[in-house]
Order: structure tokens, then sequence, then C-alpha cells
């Protein structure tokens, strides 16, 4: 093989991973995976836009590497190849040469840390209306809190600070689903949340360990038994978002989705009113009252 064919590969190599790395750097859709998809969902919470930006940037840095390292090989293989090496070069070390390779690692990794800690803390630490965020300043205190409780194998919301409010969560069976709902991601009653309001999440589990996951929001929480994990989301746009369970639990693992409907205030307290009494007849006037808002948006999207 020459010079030059090697030479050809790596940077066809090079060229292929650039465009694989690009491709991920970019969500692709909102709310739910879809077909082909190479990135994350859009983000729709300043933790999840963070998450997104600096697996970005991570990416360019890991192409600079990958380019630098092909280049080396490159070089070498050209500069010290056998036909115009007939007697190999007797130097065995480089002191400088060294340190260079092991002090500059150590300094990319320590630039690489520092958003990383402060990603993993912002998600941590839930908003006292007080404290700085790095990706959006201060956030209010929570207004809602919703906890979460895995079972094999579905979902129990409760909100406690609410009277009595609490529900079950199933996934649809293929024929319950309705038109526009996708398969093994819908539920029977979905967890409804106010947009642009701070929700403390509290999760825990019954029996096995679970993990409560929901992508577009950049929360990814374990749920244990006989013990609470809290974490905390804003969203900042009205849909419907799903995740799933992401911890291995038993034989219907993969059948239990999250739901989670983000809607106005407005409508989030009618709902709430409602799924005091009957949640059952709150899910109906949700729907209700998400298509009359729907047409609304639309009307004057035409103006």
């Amino acid at each position: 093989m020459s010079a030059m064919t090697s030479l050809f590969r790596v940077v066809l190599t090079a060229l292929t991973m650039i465009t694989i790395f690009t491709g991920l750097a970019f969500a692709q859709n909102v709310g739910m995976p879809v077909d082909k998809q190479t990135g994350f969902q859009t983000p729709v919470t300043g933790v999840m836009e963070f998450i997104v930006d600096f697996e970005g940037a991570l990416n360019y840095l890991i192409i600079f590497i990958t380019l630098f390292v092909f280049a080396l090989l490159a070089y070498v293989m050209v500069k010290f190849r056998a036909s115009k090496n007939q007697e190999p070069s007797k130097r065995t070390h480089n002191t400088l040469l060294e340190v260079a390779w092991t002090a500059i690692p150590v300094l990319i990794l320590m630039v690489m840390a520092i958003p990383s800690f402060q990603l993993l803390w912002d998600q941590k630490i839930t908003p006292d209306g007080e404290r700085e965020y790095a990706y959006a300043g201060k956030l209010p205190a929570p207004e809602v809190t919703i906890k979460a409780i895995g079972i094999q194998w579905a979902w129990e919301f409760e909100y406690p600070d609410e009277e009595e409010l609490a529900f079950s969560s199933y996934m649809k069976a293929d024929d319950e689903l309705e038109e526009g709902e996708p398969r093994l991601l819908s539920v029977d009653n979905q967890v409804v949340v106010p947009v642009n309001t701070t929700v403390r999440l509290l999760v825990t589990s019954s029996d096995v360990l679970h993990a409560f996951a929901m992508p577009a929001f950049g929360v990814k929480v374990d749920a244990v038994p006989g013990r609470i994990n809290e974490t905390w989301f804003n969203v900042k746009k009205e849909g419907i978002y799903y995740g799933q369970c992401s911890e291995i639990c038993g034989k219907d693992h993969a059948f239990m989705p999250i739901a989670v409907r983000v809607v106005s205030k407005d409508i989030y307290n009618q709902w709430l009113n409602v799924a005091k009494v009957d949640i059952d007849e709150a899910g109906t006037l949700l729907k209700q009252l998400v298509a009359e808002n729907q047409i609304k948006t639309e009307r004057l999207a035409r103006r």
C-alpha cells in the first residue's frame, strides 16, 4: 500500500467522522423519538439546552483531536517509511515531548471538567429564586411538586401540594390509541404541568429499581425503593413530551412510558380543579382545552 493511498484513507475517515459528529450535534424533533434520529430531541429546558451545547462543543474538540492524531500518523507513515529510512533511528525518548503529551491532555480534561461539574451541580440543586444558573440566571422557586413512583410496570403520580390528587399511568394498548398518538409511548393518564414554571420532581419506587427519564427536559433520575431522589425542571414550550423508564426492571421494562403535558397556567388550573375530583373527567377536559387552544393559535398564526 502506497503512502498516498494511506493518507487518502486517513482523510476520508476523518471527513466521515466530521459528518457523523456534526449530525449528532443537531436536534431533530420535539417531545419524542423519530425514525433515523441521530441527535438529541429538541431541548425545551435550560438544562437540556446546556447539555446539547456542551455535547456539540465536545464533538468539535473530539474532531480536532482525531484529525490531529490522524495527521501525525500520516506524517510518520510518509516521513519514516522503510524506503527512505534504511537505518532506523536509535532515539528512545524526548523529555520535552513526553511532558507535553502528558500535560496537554490533562489541561484538556480540566477545561472539559469545569462546564461538566457546573451542569451536574445545576441539575441537582432545585431553584430557590436566588441562585444563579449558568444557562438561565435566576429561576423561580418551585410552584408545583410531583412525586413519581415506579412500579412493575407503570408509574404512579402524586401532587403532594394538592388534596389527594394521585393517579396511575399505564401504557395504552395498540387498540386504545387515538389518532396521532405514538405507539409504546402513549399513556392513559398524562402528567400535567404549567409552562414556564419550576416543578420539583420527587422520584422513588415501590418494588425494584426504575429510572425516570425525560430526554427533552434533560431529566434522568433513578427510582430507588425506600429512597426519594429529587430533581427539577422548568419547561419553556407547551406540548406533549414523552419519556420512559431507563433502568432494566423486569420483563415489561420496555412498556413503562411517561407522558408529560405542558400547558398554560390557565389550562393547568382548570385541569387541576377537575382532577381533584375525577382524573378521567380531567383527561377529557384537558383534550378539549388543548384542542381549543390549538385552534386559537392557528387562527392567530394566519393573521
